[in-house]
């Protein structure tokens, strides 16, 4: 039968998507205005639902489109204007400027990144040891670099690894070139294959949930972390340090959750790597040693270098996030040699997508900010007192964050969390303590599935998930006793008023140094 242009039309529209999906978006766009006309507020509520909807369908197909559509229609149709979306993009630029400099600058750090964690695996024996090996150091990292960055590299390690091994059991040498994709996996051994799969999944796992341990401790960890620094006014050690009475008793329950299911085997964990598959990591691991040359050994030290200037630069707030993830770019191309303009290009298409999605989260804010979406979710809210305000913003940020995205979740109410606060509905001190309950509500029990975090969306998405048999519902299940034990630690450390200590030692302290300072001041103009 000859292709009709309707059929065309709706075949082109969305490429690949499920054709169910296709007529939803479609009908969206038909709704919409009809509501709109009739009832702004509902209509704006009916395109925040219709939005998480996207994000929940990120495996049928990426949010950027067809949120992207909603989001042109609703400025069209008059929910929000164009001003109104790029003042929302420009009061979030900081955002912007770290997914754009910021994850590019650690592509270029990636050879430094795969030594280290290459020899983790072939140095260390133990499983257990090696699982926590790596949670630490993907949270250590997390804390530091974007956690979307940590996450590729790791997933570049584990496809590294499996390509290796493929090669080797097929019958091919390191210096040949191998698709691990292709049939030659039928000659290996299925049994040692299926073991080495547990293995890598187990510690894809791992460092996933070590990205959400480390991306909730500092402003850079996250990008809903720098949208909460930057209306909280804080500074990286304070973010840091205001953070610490959750993310630390939530790190030490990460860490021993890994310890656990490690141990005792359940969840899918406790996958041990096979003799064979460790001795063919460790000749490719010696082989590579023997052929470094002196200019690959030069590389590795410019790139350790420059990770302590990243480390240093950040933790001072020696310049804002972006510009130090720029300096990156141009000291790891400069002195490495990297000079061609297509060979930097390559180092920003891992973050443009997400950066341009991050655009149309704030078209939906802008959105929800002129039609007062969630006005009265947040009167409801602020109407409790004490610490059972922070426990219910902590639940409510966390169940949101599970179904759809923690960047944008953490943006509306930390953005009508401000609005209370210039309003006078808040205190200084409500609205700081607020700004943890949130910052570690859309972070911690967003673990649950791969909707919540960019992290585990990316990993479930990528080249090694279907070697590895790393499905939705698999990815789901494994997360499942982070998930749990992370969530409740993090309601606890909130609900027993470990918060309310901290604030009241920031303020001791800034009473402390203001009148220090006054009476240096005094002291020296009476001296004169």
């Amino acid at each position: 039968m000859p292709v009709t242009m309707s059929r065309a039309f709706l075949d082109n529209f969305l490429g690949n998507s499920p054709k169910w999906f296709k007529i939803a978006i479609i009908s969206f766009l038909v709704i919409n205005p009809i509501v709109f006309y009739f009832n702004p507020f509902v209509a704006g509520w009916l395109l925040v639902v219709e939005f998480i909807f996207t994000l929940a369908m990120a495996l049928k197909c990426y949010p950027l489109q067809p949120g992207g559509l909603l989001a042109i229609e609703a400025v069209a149709i008059g929910m929000t204007s164009p001003s109104q979306v790029l003042h929302e993009i420009e009061a979030n630029l900081e955002v912007v400027l770290l997914l754009v400099f910021m994850v590019a600058g650690i592509y270029f750090m990636k050879q430094l990144l795969l030594f280290v964690f290459t020899k983790m695996i072939t140095k260390v024996r133990s499983k257990v040891a090696v699982s926590l090996l790596f949670c630490m150091a993907s949270a250590f990292l997390s804390a530091f670099l974007d956690a979307l960055t940590v996450i590729a590299v790791i997933i570049t390690v584990a496809v590294g690894f499996y390509s290796i091994y493929h090669k080797v059991a097929s019958g091919k040498t390191f210096g040949e070139s191998h698709d691990h994709t292709s049939d030659g996996q039928n000659q290996l051994c299925e049994e040692e294959l299926e073991s080495f799969r547990g293995f890598l999944r187990n510690l894809l796992m791992h460092a996933g949930v070590g990205t959400a341990l480390g991306g909730v401790c500092t402003m850079v960890g996250e990008p809903q972390n720098l949208i909460i620094a930057a209306q909280a006014n804080w500074q990286f050690a304070e973010f840091a340090i205001r953070m610490s009475p959750v993310t630390v008793p939530v790190f030490f329950a990460g860490i021993t959750t890994c310890f656990l299911v490690e141990k005792f085997k359940v969840f899918g964990y406790g996958q041990q790597l096979p003799e064979a598959v460790h001795k063919i990591l460790s000749d490719y691991d010696a082989h590579e040693d023997a052929n470094r040359t002196k200019h690959d050994k030069v590389k590795l030290l410019i790139q350790a270098i420059i990770g302590v200037w990243l480390i240093a630069g950040l933790a001072l707030h020696l310049a804002s996030v972006g510009l130090i993830g720029l300096s990156v770019i141009i000291l790891a191309t400069a002195f490495n040699g990297i000079t061609n303009e297509h060979a930097l290009g390559k180092a920003f298409e891992e973050a443009l997508p997400f950066t341009a999605l991050l655009a149309v989260f704030f078209a939906i804010v802008a959105v929800i900010i002129d039609q007062q979406l969630f006005a009265p979710v947040i009167q409801w809210a602020l109407s409790y007192e004490g610490n059972t305000q922070l426990v219910i913003f902590y639940i409510a940020n966390g169940l949101l964050s599970m179904v759809s995205d923690n960047v944008f979740v953490g943006t509306v109410y930390i953005n009508e969390v401000k609005s209370a606060l210039l309003n006078g509905q808040i205190t200084r001190d409500q609205f700081d303590l607020l700004a943890v309950a949130i910052n570690t509500g859309t972070n911690l029990p967003s673990v649950a599935t791969p909707n919540g975090q960019a992290a585990f969306l990316f990993l479930l998405t990528s080249a090694i998930a279907p070697l590895i048999r790393l499905s939705y519902g698999r990815m789901v299940w494994m997360a499942l006793p982070y998930t749990i034990v992370l969530s409740i630690v993090g309601v606890l450390a909130i609900q027993l008023g470990a918060l309310e200590q901290m604030t009241q030692y920031f303020y001791d302290s800034q009473m402390l140094i203001h009148h220090s300072a006054q009476a240096a001041v005094d002291g020296v103009v009476s001296s004169h």
